[in-house]
């Protein structure tokens, strides 16, 4: 019976039931932070009309009180929009729960439910993977056909998206800043510089546009508030205030470089999945690698193309192969021997046969070959050999 390990599947899992929680932390936390905000604001009011007394008027009173309805009005609205996004979360939560729990009841990798199982997961791997690279449309179509809307983050990731459209295509920092003020203590515990990162993009683009009064009252009121961690940088920056942006001098040439607007939409990615627990990479390339990881030989890297194996997924560079490229040797206790022609395994029922020039390949691809052509010709070497020159090896 082929048992199941399900501490090592569920060791990668820990994102799937991690992210919505997340999420579900943050939306209680911003909707506390608005009730107590509104909350102050109006005791505040209340607590001065108490002062004035009989000094307002009735019309005074009527608008002071119109503008705390409005004020409260808002705030239901807010609140219940909240705890309906709680709720979703709650259950996305509870789903993923149970889908993770059903692991522990499947008794052998050969059944049927587990089958199932683990092409739901596939599923969800892929629109994880699509998430990621934009192809949102494509992705709901596979969570709506397979009933996994509760397994993709597609409201997060719509979030990355649409802020990296933001700072690449349109140059505009204000909805990551907005992101940062909402999540700043949570930035400030993972001592995240991404806010700052985005203030001293606004500053440049002001210096480029040449508004230098406008960059300076920026910078004392947004990037002094850095001086503890980021003295060096803001020193740097308005020093800028000397350069014009065509200038070649290092390191302000690079200070007004537009790339900068793509290295600011990879680190809000980069941000955002740490805050969230996500890894930083698809887990479509976590779990391949993983396989990859067991088939990778020195073979695989050799700088003769002959040593490569047209059936191994890791010698094709141009695909699968690039995933391995940083991964670990394999590490075989026992070898297999694989026959360059045929890519089948060479054993007592296939075994393996020397030609004379010291090249060894499969009986049956061997067979195959001279049946055909009526000789044998070496694909290393293009020599012709017949079947009775072959030597039959043994391993030992």
């Amino acid at each position: 019976m082929d048992k199941i390990n399900v501490d090592h599947m569920l060791a990668i899992e820990e994102p799937f039931i991690k992210a919505p929680l997340e999420q579900l932390k943050r939306v209680v936390r911003q909707s506390q932070k608005q009730s107590e905000r509104s909350a102050s604001q109006v005791s505040a009011v209340l607590g001065n009309m108490a002062k004035q007394g009989d000094a307002m008027d009735d019309e005074e009173v009527d608008q002071e009180l119109g503008g705390l309805i409005d004020r409260l009005k808002t705030l239901k609205r807010k609140l219940e929009e909240a705890k309906s996004e709680e709720a979703l979360l709650i259950q996305r939560s509870k789903q993923r729960a149970t889908d993770l729990n059903e692991l522990s009841s499947f008794e052998s990798s050969s059944l049927p439910e587990f089958q199932r199982w683990c092409r739901s997961r596939l599923d969800r791997v892929l629109i994880d993977y699509m998430l990621r690279n934009g192809s949102v449309d494509t992705a709901k179509l596979l969570a709506k056909n397979g009933n996994l809307e509760h397994f993709a983050d597609s409201s997060l990731f719509a979030l990355v998206m649409s802020t990296e459209r933001e700072l690449c295509e349109q140059h505009n920092c204000s909805g990551a800043l907005l992101w940062c003020a909402e999540n700043r203590s949570a930035l400030r515990k993972i001592q995240s510089a991404l806010e700052f990162e985005l203030r001293l993009q606004e500053y440049i683009e002001m210096i480029r546009a040449r508004q230098t009064v406008a960059a300076i009252v920026y910078a004392k009121k947004h990037l002094t508030a850095w001086s503890d961690t980021q003295m060096a940088r803001i020193q740097r920056a308005m020093t800028l205030l000397a350069f014009a942006p065509a200038t070649q001098c290092a390191p302000y040439k690079n200070m007004f470089d537009e790339a900068r607007w793509d290295q600011l939409a990879r680190e809000f990615r980069s941000v955002i999945f740490r805050l969230f627990n996500l890894p930083a990479q698809p887990l479509l390339h976590l779990l391949l690698q993983t396989g990859l990881s067991a088939l990778k030989t020195p073979a695989c890297v050799s700088d003769d193309p002959a040593e490569h194996n047209r059936n191994c997924p890791v010698c094709q560079t141009d695909t699968l192969g690039k995933l391995a490229q940083d991964l670990p040797l394999s590490h075989h206790v026992n070898s297999n021997l694989v026959c360059r022609i045929s890519g089948e395994k060479m054993d007592d029922n296939n075994p393996p046969m020397r030609l004379p020039n010291g090249y060894v390949y499969s009986f049956n691809a061997l067979s195959d070959m001279a049946a055909k052509q009526g000789k044998i010709k070496c694909p290393r070497t293009d020599q012709l050999f017949s079947m009775n020159d072959a030597k039959k090896l043994f391993v030992s």
